[in-house]
Parts: structure tokens; C-alpha cells; sequence
């Protein structure tokens, strides 16, 4: 297989490394530089742990809008929860595609869109021309983005580094890929501000998904099974247990939903299809990057001309 693309979530980075690292960590200008030095170690971190056989054949820096107008339009209080971005964060939120393009790297943003959307963009396009991509992301939305060609690089304590594709999904959602912005969208996603269905948590929402495939088709099911009860008034409908939820194949239309479950599914359907429509990454025009080495030199220059003098030593030893 081809050497794979590195496609990095930038605000994931910037936010993890503002509040991990001390804001005495200074640059020229006196202001804190610690959001940049922790995003530009940790995409070195995943060069030095030798995922995969060969390096990255070209780093995507990905940034967007911290919130898709759209998502905000269908669902007004998608991260309506955030704290505004920290001044001092900001200051460097500007100037990190200048440094990571310094280094080789390709900045990509949207104006409309989010880093996800654009990760996911990219990793797509580099599927479906024979490559493979890493995707370096806390983000479990970028779950939905894996596949065989597609994994998710895991940034553990430590320096501690892990790839999730496909089989590590499943067992920790207990879905499948494909089937992740549904999941989503029944259990919730707090840090979206997404609520999901009242009473249906994570292991509910994946027996579901299991049994029914799709939320539409789950939501259908519900449907049918209160119009099966309303018509049988005053008859005892059969409940399944969780177990047979979970030994059921996923071509089990025929299983019976929980009657509080299917109430709960019913009474919100179409707020359970606005968050599937906000979970689900959207793809935009984006062509495969060229190939092209990391210019370590070029970065410490960048990074001493900020004031970050560790960062330029250890980019020039690189070099």
C-alpha cells in the first residue's frame, strides 16, 4: 500500500495543547506559544512512532469554522454550550497555518464547513485514488470516517500512539462505521450539545442499530410497532430482551422494539433525523495533494522567528 496521507485536526490539536501545557510558554512577543508547540510535536509524535511502514507521503493541516452554519440553522444549540475561544488562543489559532505550512505541510480550511468535514473530504478523495489515509482526531465523529483504507490515529498518555480502524470501532461502539453519525444521533454527543433519545445510552442505541441497520429504517420499525399496538388495544405486546436484541443479524426487520423505546423513538423522530443530519461529515471539492517531504529546516525557522527556540533545535536536529 501506498505511503498514506496525514490529515490532522488542527483545532483539536490547538485546543488540547492550550489547556494541557503551561501558558508561561512564551514566544517574541511575550504572548503564550503553548497551543502551537504541543500541535507541531504532536503531528512529529505520529513521524516518530512508525505507524506505518513509511512516512507520510504529505501532512494536511485542517482547520474550518468552529461550527457549520448549517448544523447551527438545523439545530440551534449544536455547540451553543462552548466557552468563546481564549484571546490568547486565538492569537495563536491565527498564526498556526503560517508555522505548519512553513514545515511543507498543506493548510486546508473551509470557510463554511468544519475540520472534520474537511478531513473527511480528503480522506475520501484518497480512498477512492488507491491511497490510505490517518486521520489524527479525538474527535469519535471522525469514527465515521473509517474504513479499510481510512484509520484514526489515537493520541494516548505517554506519547502513547494507537490506530482504530474498522474492527477497533466496532468494539467500542459496537456499530459500524458507516452507521456512526445514527449512533450519534441516538446516545448523543455532549460535546456537540447533542441529547440523542431520552433513555436510550450507548449500548441501547448500538443494539438498535444492529437489528435495524439505519435510523430511518429503526424509526419506520418504531412507527409500525405503535400502529401494531394501537390496533391490538388492550393485548400485551412481546418485548425483547437485550440479549436477543444483541445475538439478532443486522437483517432482522422483524425483531420487536421495547414499547417505552419505540414510544420514546416515536415521540422524537424528527429530532432524531436532524441530529443524524448534523453528525453526518459532509464532503467538499478538494483534490489529492501532491507528495512532498516535511521541510524540518524551513520549520525552525518559522519556529525560532516565533520565539520558539526548543521547537527550532529540536526541528534542526530533524533536519
Amino acid at each position: 500500500m501506498p505511503a498514506p496521507l496525514l490529515l490532522v485536526d488542527v483545532p483539536w490539536l490547538l485546543y488540547r495543547s492550550f489547556f494541557a501545557l503551561p501558558k508561561s510558554i512564551v514566544g517574541t512577543e511575550g504572548k503564550p506559544v503553548n497551543a502551537l508547540l504541543g500541535t507541531v510535536n504532536a503531528i512529529l509524535s505520529v513521524y516518530e512512532g512508525r505507524l506505518t511502514a513509511q512516512d507520510p507521503r504529505r501532512v494536511v493541516a485542517c482547520m474550518g469554522a468552529e461550527e457549520a452554519a448549517y448544523r447551527v440553522a438545523l439545530y440551534p444549540a449544536y455547540h451553543a454550550h462552548r466557552e468563546p475561544m481564549p484571546d490568547e488562543l486565538r492569537w495563536q489559532w491565527e498564526r498556526a497555518p503560517a508555522l505548519l505550512e512553513s514545515l511543507g505541510w498543506l493548510a486546508a480550511s473551509s470557510a463554511e464547513l468544519e475540520a472534520d468535514d474537511v478531513m473527511f473530504s480528503f480522506a475520501r478523495v484518497e480512498e477512492e485514488s488507491g491511497g490510505s489515509a490517518l486521520i489524527v482526531s479525538g474527535d469519535r465523529d471522525m469514527f465515521a470516517a473509517v474504513s479499510e483504507r481510512v484509520s484514526v490515529v489515537e493520541l494516548g498518555k505517554g506519547g502513547k500512539l494507537g490506530l482504530i480502524g474498522p474492527e477497533q470501532v466496532r468494539e467500542r461502539y459496537g456499530v459500524e462505521p458507516e452507521q456512526v453519525a445514527d449512533f450519534i444521533a441516538l446516545r448523543g454527543d455532549p460535546s456537540d450539545g447533542l441529547p440523542g433519545a431520552p433513555g436510550i445510552g450507548a449500548k441501547t442505541a448500538a443494539e438498535l442499530l444492529n437489528a435495524h441497520d439505519t435510523l430511518e429504517a429503526l424509526l419506520e420499525a418504531a412507527g409500525a410497532a405503535a400502529d401494531d399496538r394501537r390496533t391490538n388495544a388492550g393485548e400485551s405486546a412481546p418485548v425483547a430482551a437485550a440479549s436477543e436484541l444483541a445475538d439478532a443479524s443486522t437483517s432482522a426487520p422483524a425483531l420487536t422494539i421495547r414499547p417505552r423505546v419505540a414510544a420514546t423513538l416515536r415521540d422524537n423522530e424528527q429530532l432524531l433525523r436532524t441530529f443524524a443530519r448534523v453528525a453526518t461529515l459532509q464532503r467538499i471539492d478538494v483534490d489529492a495533494p501532491p507528495d512532498r517531504s516535511t521541510d524540518y529546516a524551513g520549520g525552525a525557522q518559522a519556529a525560532s522567528d516565533l520565539g520558539m527556540t526548543r521547537l527550532a533545535a529540536r526541528l534542526r536536529g530533524m533536519a
